[in-house]
């Protein structure tokens, strides 16, 4: 056999022996097989090749690409000559640009993109004086704007030809669904037209669980045409990328019952319902049926490992602050990502020492050859828990009855980080808006074997200490004083921020309105930048050797990566930025309060 390998960011090439060679495209399951026939490209070399490229998932690495069936005729030209060319034609067709199915990078949570391209700034125009839209013609750099709520507290993703986001308030023309609801939009890729909206009424029935004008929170993952998030109520939900379009698929039949209170009506399965509402393949409702009580919002990423979906349940504090409702809920659940079966549930222990919520979202990593999911609580703790086993699964799958309790993830390690925890012995847990106790609200970032996290003190009132670590995920046990920790950083207020890692280099931001950029290796910081005032939710996205952030203040920056100081641009904007900037087929969206812009180079 014959081979060559190249490796270019995450993508392996892989030439392998001669196939039969077809003469058309075709997507199968979790698999991209494009057949193809390059003519007359080169006199010297070929008058025709052929052969077929197979693009596919291949575990924690990324996309694994395999070319078969080359077969170069009339030409005498060495194989693993073409296969060097090859790559060159390959990563001009298929690396520049890509979907973004999830937030940040699959399983490490990282949030870069490999997107090139991308603008340093843009216009984003003046609303129109009739319809209160975004006039396009009053905009630069802007492939298209979408209305979307009254705010954007979901960070959007774009995958197989639609966007996502979430908001509070929806375009769907039903009286029963106007005011502040929980509303997903799918729109279409190209042209920002809504296609759908899934509207899921207000969890009422707890009191301050489903906090007001907060919406859809869950940033969804996308695969195979089925979509996975976490509403306002808590459910899990798997749905249907074309809406109810082509028809009511999946178990969950009863959407239009779903999307209003319970004892109201159901809405009226008209034209209108059928083409624009959302397609509910399953739902497992987490309050329902592992006694999850919320507290202000249920907003998890949905983490996705093979057949196994991660959940963090969002269980927490009542509407006094002073308590925890259920001290027996679980804090991270794995659930059949076919039909939302529950499979799996942490042995924490959180109990009562759960200071407000929990809104961190898992992670997953490769330590020593164990898949390890890192989950950051409400109580300050972050844990390592070994991931699921295929045959863990199918086990769980074939003992399953009404009975069968759910296996219990097992626990790798734990480290606390309460700061006061590194040098005494037990920190009392504080409830109350004034607590000086410490979460994680941001997702653990996983790098080369290390572990990036912002523990931080209340930043919904103001408290104002955080806490940036490093932490060496290969450790076992307490880790809190056995070696787990590798550097910290102090100069750095509360801060709900997901930190984002690259070239040896770790950017992050605090609610002061702050940019840091620090060292990877030691946490030492090279600069500091200020946003503009307070009030910075989302996430720094690093893409196309930029950082790129927006603020609560209503402005959206562009900075240089790297250990110098750099600005390329800033924008002002027409309402606040609260979720995540992200990328993909090289396009920057920005979920501006109320719309959501799609900004590309012209």
């Amino acid at each position: 056999m014959s081979s060559c390998s190249v490796a270019v960011r995450d993508v392996s090439l892989h030439f392998v022996e001669p196939q039969p060679v077809k003469k058309r495209a075709q997507t199968l399951a979790n698999t991209s097989v494009i057949n193809f026939r390059l003519t007359g490209f080169s006199a010297q070399y070929a008058d025709n090749i052929a052969g077929t490229l197979t693009i596919f998932p291949d575990g924690v690495k990324g996309k694994y690409l395999e070319l078969s069936g080359i077969a170069p005729y009339n030409t005498a030209m060495p194989y693993t000559n073409f296969a060097v060319f090859f790559v060159f034609f390959l990563l001009g067709l298929f690396v520049r640009a890509e979907d973004c199915s999830q937030w940040g990078e699959k399983f490490s949570r990282n949030p870069v993109s490999p997107e090139t391209n991308l603008p340093v700034s843009f216009e984003p125009g003046k609303r129109h004086s009739q319809t209160e839209l975004v006039d396009p013609v009053t905009t630069q750099n802007v492939r298209w704007t979408a209305p979307v709520g009254e705010v954007i507290y979901g960070t959007p993703v774009a995958a197989e030809g639609c966007v996502f986001t979430g908001s509070n308030t929806t375009t769907l023309p039903f009286p029963q669904l106007q005011g502040d609801k929980g509303v997903f939009t799918c729109l279409d890729e190209k042209t920002g037209k809504h296609r759908w909206e899934l509207v899921v009424p207000k969890l009422v029935e707890i009191q301050y669980a489903d906090w007001h004008r907060v919406g859809m929170c869950s940033t969804p993952v996308i695969e195979n045409g089925k979509i996975y998030l976490v509403t306002n109520r808590g459910d899990i939900l798997c749905l249907d990328i074309n809406g109810l379009a082509d028809g009511n698929q999946g178990t969950f039949q009863d959407e239009n019952k779903y999307a209003v209170p319970a004892g109201e009506p159901p809405l009226k399965v008209d034209d209108v319902f059928k083409q624009k509402f959302a397609d509910i393949l399953w739902r497992c409702s987490m309050v329902d049926t592992i006694g999850v009580m919320p507290h202000n919002a249920s907003n998890c990423s949905v983490l996705m490992d093979g057949d196994v979906l991660y959940v963090c349940t969002g269980n927490g504090v009542d509407w006094t602050h002073s308590r925890v409702m259920n001290p027996e809920a679980p804090t991270l659940i794995a659930v059949d990502k076919n039909n939302g079966t529950l499979l799996a549930v942490d042995r924490f222990g959180m109990g009562p020492d759960i200071m407000h919520g929990q809104w961190s979202s898992p992670s997953l990593g490769v330590v020593n050859g164990k898949r390890l999911v890192f989950q950051g609580t409400g109580s300050g703790w972050l844990f390592a828990v070994e991931a699921l086993t295929p045959q863990q699964v199918e086990a769980a799958r074939t003992n399953r009855s009404e009975n069968t309790k759910p296996l219990a993830l097992k626990t790798v390690w734990k480290f606390n980080g309460h700061p006061l925890a590194q040098t005494q012995e037990v920190v009392p847990m504080e409830h109350f808006h004034d607590t000086k106790s410490y979460e994680v609200v941001g997702n653990p970032v996983f790098v080369n074997n290390r572990l990036y996290v912002i523990f931080t003190q209340e930043l919904y009132h103001n408290i104002p200490n955080g806490w940036l670590v490093c932490l060496d995920a290969a450790k076992t046990g307490d880790t809190t004083r056995g070696g787990g920790l590798l550097w910290s950083y102090t100069d750095i207020s509360s801060s709900g921020s997901t930190v984002a890692v690259k070239d040896g280099l770790v950017y992050v931001a605090d609610n002061k309105g702050r940019l840091h950029c620090l060292d990877a290796d030691t946490g030492k910081p090279y600069w500091i930048h200020n946003l503009g005032g307070n009030q910075v939710w989302g996430s720094p996205l690093l893409a196309d050797g930029k950082v790129y952030i927006g603020t609560g203040r209503r402005l959206f920056w562009c900075l240089k990566q790297g250990k110098m100081l750099e600005v390329l641009g800033k924008v002002p904007l027409p309402g606040p930025v609260y979720a995540s900037i992200t990328a993909a087929n090289g396009t920057l969206y920005v979920p501006v309060f109320g719309t959501l812009y799609a900004v590309k180079n012209e």
